[in-house]
This record gives structure tokens, sequence and C-alpha cells, in this order.
């Protein structure tokens, strides 16, 4: 099914988000990769604020590449999810609406979508500069000396994602891989 969403996103939307689900998300989206997960995390050990409000929003998994003239952004592809899976469920656990990434993600990091009521989207990879159109502004906002893995905060305007583990704790990858599997029995 097909659907429009706000971000950041309510705990009301991702209730009615189920795995499968198409969704154009229009709003404000932040990114952080490797680097800034790790840097997060530090601060939280240290007892100090994260850069940004967590809570409702989402975070995509992306550094971009250099915007060209005229555009706000470069190319802008998903990065591998399982790489955060370490730093994602202490920052479910605080109140993150949902993650953006592509490929599996752990047990640990689903059981942390369910006990949070958050929701995990993929976005097609290989597929960077044609989600970079859905991106109409762009700016960092945090770690500006990580480069392209620095945090920034995008508006949005119909970014297309796929709800691969949606709040009751469906996964996308496994009934399609049963499904899969059962059809070339």
């Amino acid at each position: 099914m097909n659907k429009e969403i706000q971000a950041p996103i309510s705990a009301e939307v991702v209730k009615e988000l189920s795995a499968g689900d198409m969704v154009y998300i229009t709003g404000t989206i932040y990114t952080a990769r490797d680097a800034a997960h790790k840097r997060m995390d530090e601060a939280l050990a240290e007892g100090k604020e994260l850069p940004i409000d967590v809570k409702g929003n989402l975070i995509y998994y992306m550094g971009p590449s250099p915007a060209r003239e005229g555009r706000p952004i470069g190319s802008a592809g998903p990065t591998t999810a399982s790489r955060m899976d370490k730093y994602a469920p202490k920052l479910l656990d605080l109140g993150l609406g949902g993650m953006i990434g592509k490929g599996k993600r752990s047990k640990d990091v689903s059981d942390a979508i369910v006990r949070n009521g958050s929701v995990y989207f993929a976005a097609i990879g290989g597929a960077g500069a044609l989600l970079s159109k859905a991106i109409v502004e762009s700016e960092v906002v945090a770690y500006e000396d990580l480069g392209t893995e620095a945090i920034r905060k995008l508006k949005v305007e119909k970014f297309p994602a796929i709800v691969v583990i949606d709040s009751k704790g469906n996964n996308l990858y496994e009934t399609a891989d049963k499904l899969y599997n059962k059809e070339n029995e």
C-alpha cells in the first residue's frame, strides 16, 4: 500500500505502517553514518546531550557525494544499516522514530523497534542520484569535521522508502524470503 507520511513521524502514523508498505516521506530527516553514530554514542557515555533531538525523528544512513551546481546535495543513496546496529537500540530507546537504510537488521534492533514503537525503512540501493531529487534542502548540523559523515538536516519531499520492519515486528525481508522459498519448492 502506498502512503504519504510526514517527518518527524508520530507514534500514531508508525502504528499504521505495515511491513511492505511503500511510503513517501515529506518533512525533515537527519543523516548519520558510522562515524557520527560512534560520536553520538561517546557523547551519551559521557553524559552529554546529543547534537540533535532524536524523538520522533528519522535518521537516514547516508553520506552524500558533493552537490552539483544548483542542487542541495549530490547522490544520496543508503548505506548498509547493519553497521549501525550496535548503536541503534540505544537511540531507539531515547525515542528515535525510525531509520532509513538498506539491508537486514539484527535481532537487538528489531526488538528495540518493537519495544519503542518505531520503524525501519529501506531506500533503494544504487538509486542515489534518483533519491537525491527528493531532497530539497541540506544543512550540516553537527560533526562538520567528519565530511560526508557529518550529521545533516535534510528537507525532503516525497522521499520514497519501503517499510521493512514495522512496529509490530513484522519483517519484510523474512516474509519475502519465506514466500520466495515456498514458491520455488
